[in-house]
């Protein structure tokens, strides 16, 4: 048999063997045996009348417990000795290395990863920082050629009075790759606060208006945009002149209003009076919830509607909502797609490390460009589209041909494993296993 000793981990393994060996068991006896004196001398104690004898207990006492004492201290400097000695082996068997990354996948996309900071920050309210950042990386490209046709606008397209004529790129279009440039939203950022700017600084004013519950900005921009909201099925303006009852209901006591017609049980009725009028026909049911909660005005608490009046975070709640479609209009998505990209890359990254040591160390390499060989496991917030296509067929699965775990673990189709599949019984494709088809589990990606 090979020594240990001989290969680069002997000396860790020989650390680690003697750490293992030099646990804490040995100082957990000896302060057991010294709680084991110390009750003992305590019943003696309580037992002897003469001071005498009781002086003499203690006395008895004051050498044993020093020695588990100073044994327990040994114990702690051996133990202490091994975890130093391993971690110092392990520093010398695993130095730090480097991230061994043969290639950058994301070199040459500098303009793709400048839009995305920028669009961050414009995100954010930070306008003034993706004012300088578009700026400094228009006159500091990384890459001339990529920039080149990317610049801001030519005197020609900037009128007398500095105001540049080209406007806000549509975000949701897709197919316009220049309107999307880094050029055009330079462009637009040493222009007049407009376009999606101006955009999203009436975004940050409504959420400061809703941080302090007040409803009304953000009502009539929900009415301004009822039809493209209804058009998605978004109840947002419903939800929010709901929340708008619910706190006049609260009265002046709760929402620090006026104390006036418009305020209070009367203000609330009004109110629905006045605004629910154009909701019956998709919210009736939740409007005689609220207007039948009249009833039960005095002790609202122990009524069938006192959930609907518990507003503790409601407004948190309809911020985000608000946020969410406010975005969605925009053609974008409710969470910055570079603070997902980063939370991502920072879950996936130990995998990553590991992989690539390993194909370094077996001398090979994925074969796909631009393409893990691993699945990354993100958390389910970061799951938007997930497609599986079944390996055997080349299809992608649909809900009626959904994926099928195997008993051995693999993944196909259903049709697939229709045809595969020999009477009850039927073989894996890629192992050797057989199995029941009943066996086979339907899974959800």
């Amino acid at each position: 048999m090979a020594d240990d000793t001989a290969s680069p981990f002997g000396p860790l393994l020989l650390e680690l063997a003697r750490m293992r060996k030099s646990n804490l068991t040995a100082a957990i006896d000896d302060v057991d045996k010294i709680i084991d004196l110390l009750s003992a001398a305590r019943e003696q104690v309580a037992a002897e009348d003469d001071s005498h004898r009781t002086m003499m207990a203690l006395t008895t006492l004051q050498n044993p417990v020093k020695s588990r004492l100073e044994a327990i201290n040994s114990d702690l400097k051996d133990v202490n000795k091994a975890q130093k000695g391993f971690g110092k082996a392990l520093d010398k068997a695993l130095p730090h290395r480097d991230l061994p990354m043969e290639t950058d996948a994301m070199a040459d996309q500098s303009a793709l990863i400048n839009r995305a900071i920028a669009m961050h920050l414009l995100r954010e309210g930070q306008f003034s920082v993706a004012s300088t950042f578009v700026r400094e990386a228009r006159d500091n490209p990384l890459d001339a050629q990529d920039f080149s046709s990317r610049q801001t606008p030519t005197p020609s397209q900037v009128d007398a009075d500095g105001d540049d004529d080209m406007s806000w790129p549509d975000i949701s279009n897709k197919d316009d790759d220049d309107s999307n440039s880094l050029g055009s939203i330079t462009a637009q950022l040493d222009a007049r606060p407009s376009g999606l700017q101006q955009k999203f600084a009436e975004m940050y004013s409504i959420l400061s208006e809703l941080r302090a519950r007040n409803l009304s900005p953000a009502i009539r921009w929900a009415h301004d945009n009822n039809d493209r909201l209804e058009a998605r099925g978004s109840n947002l303006e419903f939800e929010l002149c709901k929340l708008q009852y619910v706190w006049l209901f609260k009265g002046p006591a709760v929402n620090g209003l006026a104390d006036d017609a418009h305020n209070g049980h009367a203000g609330a009725l009004l109110y629905a009076r006045q605004h629910f009028g154009r909701f019956q026909r998709r919210h009736l049911r939740d409007i005689q919830q609220l207007c039948c909660a009249m009833v039960y005005a005095p002790n609202l608490e122990a009524s069938p509607y006192s959930h609907i009046f518990a507003i503790d975070s409601a407004f948190d709640d309809v911020s985000a909502s608000f946020t969410r479609e406010f975005c969605s209009l925009l053609g974008l998505a409710a969470e910055s797609p570079l603070y997902v990209a980063v939370t991502a890359g920072a879950i996936a990254l130990p995998r990553l490390i590991k992989y690539t040591t390993y194909m370094r160390e077996k001398k090979t390499e994925w074969t796909t460009e631009n393409e893990l060989a691993f699945e990354t496991p993100l958390p389910p917030s970061m799951i938007y589209h997930p497609i599986f296509v079944c390996p055997v067929s080349k299809e992608q699965t649909t809900e009626t041909n959904p994926p099928m775990l195997l008993p051995c673990g693999h993944v196909i189709c259903n049709d697939s494993l229709k045809n595969i599949a020999k009477g009850s019984r039927c073989k894996c494709p890629y192992c050797p296993t057989e199995g029941h088809i009943k066996d086979a589990i339907r899974i959800t990606l």
